[in-house]
């Protein structure tokens, strides 16, 4: 039995792993493409947000085969489906109701490349598992397996190798250092690792003693005995060798929890207040948390206590996403605040281990024990690596990884943190992941977790005011409190707490302009006031402020270093001290450091073979700070190289770089007209292209003309959206109508909630509303899949359709509309389309319901029976099971 194994080869192939061939996979889509029927189709691509071109070419297929063709090229063309993964297709039919078909797909899938769809924590290829042998001797071997072997030389990175504690059932990779001397030190005579061609099988044995033999054996060679002692380096205890600090575990958690005070007692609210650090508890306020439970749906959760439920069967691994400034490094420390003071009611303070380690510190780091090592511990730790190692496999362990969007290394393929959340090393870990919503983490099984922060409320905003800012001082809290209820565009610019923060701080201390219209303007001001800061602090000690000023506005070389830095292969966010200051001066240096925008800080360097050495290192005081600067040098290249940001924009995801580009839009009026322009014509551009456009100057020929360009085109409001991109749409649309600019077609997609009955607006699920828009010409409604719309939601509608005077088509689709006699005369010149589900049509013709198939009027009867079917269809939908719910 081949057990949990792997095979690697020595020799000829070089040091990357053989990529592996699924002839299979050619089959799977010709099965596939038999089950998928037009209904199923039509609703996977509304799902996988398919432009309308495709769809209507899906449509038009000339056969149901030929369109589930058509359908099984796109889905692979765009990722939904993979010779190694097709989870993505598989959770889309479950949530449009359809189980039956998945687990058909799923058989298919299995039938033809022989690849099982794993389970949290199922076997997986290269996991080296316990496989019930005594305590006194587990053997974990890595040997062939006989389905798919894969490549690997023996002189490969030692961090592909795994061992293994005689407790443990999962296990992290031996240190690099180990390694390295283990397979050097056991090579048979005579065999040339690095170039031999001969296949090595390798087995490790681990000894309850702690001490380790690797064994050899080759199809070309004779068997060898195994050879001798382990020699160890100087800087490396012998894995035989008793630890000589006495209670690891104990010392383990004490620095462990020294390190997690050092982080989480110097928050910084405004990065000049360098003197007034807060422990993170002072200043934490929950923001808003959903959990994923479909592709489009999310559930509010009621506290961050909640990220891991407590029911069994819920995935060890859960991303916890947000745009920038939204919460997610002071979340990650408020729970390292409850782990090291045993907070009761917590369930952080539960596991016996919690370590937050920030990825923008782990570049070249390949194991998660050599992480801890480096950054979790005292410098002058008793620990050893080993002595982490051995810890870190027989115990609870929870590890957050904090900013993978800063993660320098997440585009290797095999960095330690992907083969972590992967489970292919480790999955006895409990793991917490934080990024930006832009970057989620490639391939990640079915059952890993999704939570993403929606900011802070109005609620929240005064909670931190009252905690952090203005204590009980009640007029001050309604002075700030105003500014955010007189623009409302600033309360949702705010709705980020880094945003809120330093607003509230800000506007405590000095009068804050409160006709701020968009994020340029108001991050904008943020600098100014940061700089104002340290120019009345030194003009107060008598000292000259002139090269302050020139340092404040001049900045080219710190534009160029930041753009590098995000948009190089690897994100480099942090810099050795010396080389910055060689490349920027020391003056200006100490001026930004001065305001705030930089941090200095001191990290351990350990090179290999050598004793490790005290550094440091400078970054930004967030990333937005880099992204501000790094916007001056794109729109500066955006002007004088046009053909240089079409061929960039060609090979990145702006979205990835989304504040670089709404932050380049707003500091230059033509410069920023072209960014929106070759923005909109990326795939899915036009969203993001509403923000870049939003942050140009109202009033200016420029702004009209890109509104012009983005309303042409669909746009769509979806229940996901933050509330400042549905605000901005909003504004985008109201100004397009004031202008007489015809609106081509408006998508809700589970975004209407209900509608005004005085002033006719829409309302959205977030509160904002959606007015009469003159010049619309097309409005597609998707409700939440099983909705009925009552009948005056139903009248409200077509009221709000009335005032639009311009429109031309009315549809809406996965919902019950209620039976009318009669509907307004008004309506005669609207083409009225309803399908209550996919490939059922109906046409509002003459004041009555058409098939457009069969040409049959729907009856009442007929609708009777409709409504039965629909119900017994979306009888597991959530807004059908609230039904019943309620008449229980």
């Amino acid at each position: 039995m081949a057990d949990s194994s792997s095979t690697y080869q020595a020799g000829g192939s070089g040091d990357q792993p053989k990529k592996s061939i699924i002839p299979g996979f050619g089959r799977f889509k010709v099965a596939l493409s038999t089950v998928l029927t037009m209904e199923i189709i039509m609703q996977l691509a509304y799902i996988f947000e398919y432009p309308n071109c495709l769809i209507d070419g899906l449509r038009k297929a000339d056969t149901t085969t030929s369109c589930a063709l058509l359908m099984v090229s796109g889905m692979e063309e765009r990722g939904q489906i993979a010779p190694h993964d097709i989870s993505q297709l598989l959770d889309s039919l479950k949530e449009i109701g359809n189980p039956g078909t998945a687990s058909t797909v799923q058989e298919l899938f299995l039938k033809h490349t022989d690849i099982p769809i794993e389970e949290e924590g199922a076997h997986s290829q290269g996991v080296i598992r316990e496989r019930g042998h005594s305590e006194a001797e587990n053997e974990a071997t890595v040997d062939r397996d006989h389905d798919e072997p894969s490549q690997k030389t023996v002189g490969a990175p030692a961090s592909s190798m795994s061992t293994m504690s005689p407790t443990s059932s999962s296990l992290m990779p031996i240190a690099p250092e180990l390694m390295g001397h283990l397979m050097n030190s056991m090579t048979p005579p005579g065999v040339n690792i690095a170039g031999s061609n001969n296949v090595v099988n390798i087995s490790c044995h681990v000894q309850s003693t702690g001490s380790v033999q690797l064994a050899t054996s080759s199809s070309q060679l004779d068997p060898v005995p195994s050879p001798g002692p382990v020699p160890t380096p100087d800087h490396v205890p012998p894995p035989n060798q008793e630890s000589d600090v006495p209670d690891t575990m104990s010392t383990f958690i004490q620095e462990l929890k020294e390190t997690g005070k050092a982080l989480y007692d110097k928050i910084q609210p405004i990065p000049y207040i360098k003197d007034e650090l807060d422990s993170v508890d002072k200043v934490f306020i929950e923001v808003g948390l959903e959990r994923r439970v479909g592709k489009d749906s999310w559930k509010k959760l009621g506290s961050y206590h909640d990220i891991f439920p407590k029911e069994k069967g819920n995935p060890r691994i859960q991303i916890i996403e947000g745009d920038p400034g939204y919460g997610k490094s002071t979340l990650a420390l408020q729970m390292v605040y409850d782990w090291c003071n045993e907070v009761s009611g917590s369930p952080f303070s539960g596991p016996d281990i919690l370590i937050c380690l920030n990825l923008r510190q782990l570049k070249g780091i390949t194991s998660i024990a050599q992480a801890i090592k480096q950054c979790s511990l005292p410098f002058d730790s008793k620990l050893k690596l080993l002595d982490v190692e051995q810890l870190i496999s027989k115990s609870n362990i929870w590890v957050i990884f904090d900013a993978y969007d800063e993660y320098p290394d997440q585009h290797n393929k095999v960095n330690f943190v992907m083969q972590m959340l992967k489970g292919k090393i480790g999955q006895h870990v409990n793991i917490l992941l934080t990024t930006r919503s832009s970057c989620i983490p490639p391939a990640l099984g079915a059952r890993t977790g999704r939570i993403r922060l929606t900011g802070f409320d109005n609620a929240a905003q005064e909670r931190y005011i009252r905690k952090v800012v203005t204590g009980d001082d009640e007029e001050a809290v309604q002075k700030i409190l105003e500014q955010f209820n007189i623009n409302p565009i600033l309360g949702d610019i705010c709705q980020a707490p880094l945003f809120s923060a330093m607003y509230a701080h800000l506007a405590h201390e000095e009068n804050m302009p409160h006709e701020i219209r968009s994020v340029t303007e108001f991050f904008g001001h943020m600098i100014t006031c940061f700089h104002n800061h340290a120019q009345n602090k030194l003009s107060e000690s008598g000292k000259s402020i002139e090269h302050l000023q020139t340092h404040a506005n001049t900045h080219a070389a710190l534009d160029k270093l930041a753009f590098e830095a995000l948009t190089g292969k690897m994100q480099q966010l942090v810099w050795d001290q010396t080389l910055f200051i060689r490349e920027l001066g020391e003056d200006f240096y100490k001026l930004y450091v001065d305001v705030g925008i930089l941090v200095e800080d001191e990290v351990y360097d350990i090179a290999l073979g050598k004793v490790a050495q005290l550094k440091k290192v400078v970054r930004f005081y967030h990333k937005l700070f880099c992204e501000w600067y790094a916007a001056y040098h794109l729109i500066k290249c955006v002007k004088s190289f046009r053909s240089w940001f079409y061929n960039f924009t060609k090979n990145i995801d702006p979205y990835d770089l989304q504040f670089v580009f709404r932050f380049a839009c707003g500091l230059d009026q033509a410069g920023g007209s072209k960014v929106v322009k070759l923005v909109r014509k990326k795939e899915d551009g036009a969203r993001f292209a509403v923000l870049c456009a939003l942050e140009l100057k109202e009033g200016s020929h420029d702004i009209l003309t890109t509104v012009r360009g983005i309303v042409s085109s669909v746009i769509r409001i979806n229940s996901n959206d933050s509330r400042l991109l549905q605000r901005s749409t909003i504004q985008l649309l109201e100004l397009a109508s004031q202008h007489k600019i015809p609106i081509s077609e408006v998508v809700l997609f589970h975004s209407f909630s209900s509608v005004d009955p005085d002033s006719l607006p829409l309302v959205l699920h977030s509160g904002l509303c959606l007015p009469p828009l003159s010049t619309l010409q097309e409005l597609v409604i998707f409700t939440e899949p099983g909705r009925e719309v009552t009948v005056d939601e139903w009248t409200g509608i077509l009221n709000y359709a009335k005032r639009c005077q311009l429109l031309k088509k009315l549809m809406f689709y996965w919902c019950l509309l209620p039976w009318m006699d009669s509907f307004p005369a008004s309506l005669d010149n609207v083409e009225v389309v309803w399908a209550p589900w996919f490939c059922e049509y109906y046409s509002l013709r003459s004041g009555r319901w058409q098939n457009e198939d069969s040409g049959e009027i729907l009856t009442r009867g007929a609708y009777d029976d409709l409504v039965t079917k629909f119900r017994e269809r979306c009888s597991d939908t959530p807004w059908q099971e609230r039904r019943r719910a309620e008449r229980e």
